[in-house]
């Protein structure tokens, strides 16, 4: 930041003035004062802010470029290497002969599930249960 506390405190006592000046037609002196001690302290952290916004814009392309040489080497960035061609191996299709161990499709056949018991017997059983 430019400056110093001295253009911070001017610029709040301006704020002060203006609005101790302003707000004394239409209000007590008191009113009037703590108003005016209130747009002191706005006015006041607006000059940092002002000051701020000043030396950011202001900085020569110069320094800039210092300050990002300074910054090499202080943040670690990575890259992955290229495996764009271990990706098109693997889109491509392979030819036939590499291929025989997974040939064809089979389907699924899983086992059919009957049951060896009497339809009577499976029957009587139900009505057991729902007896309970």
């Amino acid at each position: 930041m430019k400056g110093n506390l001295l253009f911070n405190l001017v610029f709040g006592a301006v704020g002060f003035v203006l609005t101790l000046l302003i707000s004394m037609g239409n209000n007590l002196f008191m009113t009037s004062l703590i108003r005016g001690l209130i747009s002191f302290v706005i006015w006041f952290l607006l000059a940092f802010l002002l000051r701020w916004v000043w030396g950011v814009v202001s900085v020569p392309e110069a320094e800039q470029e210092a300050a990002a040489e300074q910054e090499r080497g202080a943040r670690f960035d990575v890259t992955t290497p290229d495996e764009s061609d271990e990706l098109n191996d693997l889109l491509t299709p392979k030819p036939a002969s590499v291929q025989e161990d997974g040939g064809g499709f089979t389907p699924l056949n899983p086992p059919k599930l009957v049951s060896a018991k009497d339809p009577e017997e499976l029957a009587k059983a139900v009505r057991h249960l729902s007896e309970k």
